[in-house]
């Protein structure tokens, strides 16, 4: 998401920052769409004009709780990343999916947040719209920078590949069918990256 794709943001006072609480609780366990202000307001022990003053609508809350979510995930990411920079892109594009299932298993028992919002917002219009396409793409530029350390020359590819198998893994880690799917995913990451990084085309793993 770049800087003109940014959404409007609200300021956090601790009225607002209790019905943000409530709202990321809910609309994580139970779905967007089912959870009503009435329900965020009661949980959060404050009145409706209370949220209606703190955020003018429901939709906003919505973005709040998407943003604030890609916030935590990419600052968690930051230090993982940073943790494994010595160890060169390889090591560090298997760490995005070793930091997806730590992720997954303190915060996202349900799945991606992204990807279940998005299959109840999928209007252009809706202001979280861009949090959520803006975060996949974010991911897939992330991932296509990385890959053009192992294989400059099939970049673009690479880059795809690992976001699908990422993405695979988050939804399969939703359902709940595969027992380890970031473990999985993991597996077929290195496979990736060890053909990219074949004599003659690309650089050597470390």
């Amino acid at each position: 998401m770049g800087p003109e794709d940014k959404p409007h943001r609200v300021r956090m006072t601790p009225g607002a920052r209790r019905v943000l609480e409530a709202a990321e609780r809910l609309f994580y366990e139970h779905g967007i769409h089912a959870v009503g202000v009435d329900l965020v307001a009661a949980e959060a022990g404050v009145t409706k004009k209370t949220l209606y003053d703190r955020f003018g609508s429901k939709e906003q809350i919505v973005v709040e709780y998407l943003a604030g979510r890609d916030e935590r995930w990419r600052e968690l990411l930051a230090g993982r990343l940073e943790a494994v920079a010595e160890q060169g892109p390889a090591a560090r594009i298997l760490e995005v999916f070793q930091a997806s299932r730590t992720w997954a298993g303190e915060y996202g028992r349900k799945g991606c947040s992204m990807i279940n919002a998005h299959a109840e917002i999928s209007d252009p219009a809706h202001p979280a719209y861009p949090v959520i396409t803006g975060q996949k793409r974010w991911m897939l530029g992330l991932f296509t920078g990385l890959a053009g350390e192992v294989d400059a020359a099939g970049a673009e590819r690479l880059g795809r590949s690992l976001m699908l198998l990422h993405e695979g893994a988050l939804v399969s880690y939703g359902v709940g069918v595969l027992p380890d799917p970031f473990g999985q995913a993991l597996g077929q990451a290195w496979e990736l990256l060890e053909n990219a990084a074949a004599p003659g085309r690309g650089a050597p793993l470390k």
